[in-house]
């Protein structure tokens, strides 16, 4: 399956920069945010069956539970939805409006859980069953604060603000489903810059907000995750949680993998962790790691500078950082040889890439 997207200067930086890059096609995550997205737009009235053409979906396939989507079908899908609508908060409408129920069952086993903090972890953990659309990781940030970050999976500057929105929006409405509509969390960083539409995420989010920040995530106080569900069922929630897991295939569960060794690249970039360093974060032999991401058909080194390139890409859009600084921030202490790594994985400059977003 296929699609298209219209012609923009950054769209062709993330074609550029993907390549030949099998995660960008391959058709291997549930529909869930086409399916809310269109929702939306029929409980407006809005005809969106155009926003499918040439992307070799319908709407009428999202009905369907066995369907899988790529990244590539999904973004053209967005895209037209947003020169449709031309609103900008449309992330926000979308997410703002799901419910525990939207998540199948990942919803239920996340609502039987025993504590908020084990229904955050499962949910985080099982993230790609509910068709997330970014990486989604569970970080300490001070002695007090936890946080869900997330990491895009592409630069995709366009898209980043519909995709977090969605993704903090829904986890924003699923805490109030399980802990009271008084629940607010004590931040929210976003790494893209102030949208038009601000003042929705001040309604909305109700906390401390920070645009242009160094990471996507929503953080709240530590003392939540300790808060009982009053709908905990410990038999329904393994029952779910089996049939969780029966929802990766095969490629699924060799591609968990890949994204294991991406997360903790991410979360350590600073460091330049080699490939003996995360294998023992893993608990694994170097050798286990590097012939199971060959089974993957995957290299480490192309993992890394790929996670390199695209966090560079995105604090470069973000236009906060200096160039110096982004460079330190991705484990480079010297900016020199940080341009040179940025140019030969992207073919342009720090500096023309910042221009070019701009």
């Amino acid at each position: 399956m296929t699609s298209v997207s219209a012609g923009h200067p950054i769209d062709d930086t993330v074609t550029a920069l993907l390549g030949a890059d099998p995660r960008y096609t391959a058709a291997e995550t549930p529909p869930n945010v086409l399916v809310h997205l269109t929702q939306l737009a029929l409980t407006r009235g809005m005809r969106c069956d155009e926003w499918f053409a040439g992307s070799g979906l319908t709407r009428e396939q999202l009905n369907d539970p066995t369907l899988r989507v790529s990244y590539r079908q999904t973004r053209s899908v967005i895209r037209r939805a947003l020169l449709a609508t031309g609103e900008t908060g449309l992330g926000l409408a979308v997410g703002r409006r799901e419910t525990l129920g939207s998540f199948g069952l990942l919803g239920l086993a996340m609502m039987t859980s025993a504590t908020f903090g084990d229904a955050m972890r499962v949910g985080i953990t099982h993230h790609r069953v509910s068709g997330s659309l970014l990486d989604v990781t569970f970080e300490e940030v001070g002695p007090r604060e936890v946080a869900l970050a997330a990491w895009p999976r592409f630069n995709d500057a366009p898209l980043l603000p519909f995709l977090c929105e969605e993704l903090f929006a829904s986890a924003l409405a699923i805490a109030r489903e399980l802990l009271g509509r008084d629940f607010n969390p004590s931040r929210l960083g976003v790494t893209y810059a102030r949208p038009p539409h601000a003042e929705a995420y001040t309604d909305y989010f109700g906390c401390e907000l920070q645009f242009g920040a160094r990471y996507n995530r929503i953080v709240l106080d530590v003392s939540w995750l300790a808060q009982p569900l009053p709908t905990h069922n410990p038999l329904t929630a393994q029952q779910s949680l089996a049939l969780c897991m029966q929802q990766y295939d095969a490629s699924g569960v060799q591609q968990e993998i890949v994204a294991s060794v991406e997360r903790l690249l991410r979360s350590h970039l600073r460091q330049q962790p080699r490939l003996p360093d995360v294998a023992r974060m893993l608990n694994m032999s170097e050798r286990s790691l590097r012939r199971r991401l060959a089974e993957s058909g995957r290299i480490f080194r192309e993992i890394h500078d790929r996670v390199r390139a695209e966090r560079a890409l995105e604090l470069l859009h973000g236009g906060a950082l200096s160039v110096a600084e982004i460079g330190l921030e991705i484990g480079f202490s010297d900016p020199r040889e940080f341009r040179r790594a940025f140019k030969r994985w992207t073919g342009m400059a720090p500096r023309s890439a910042r221009q070019h977003a701009a």
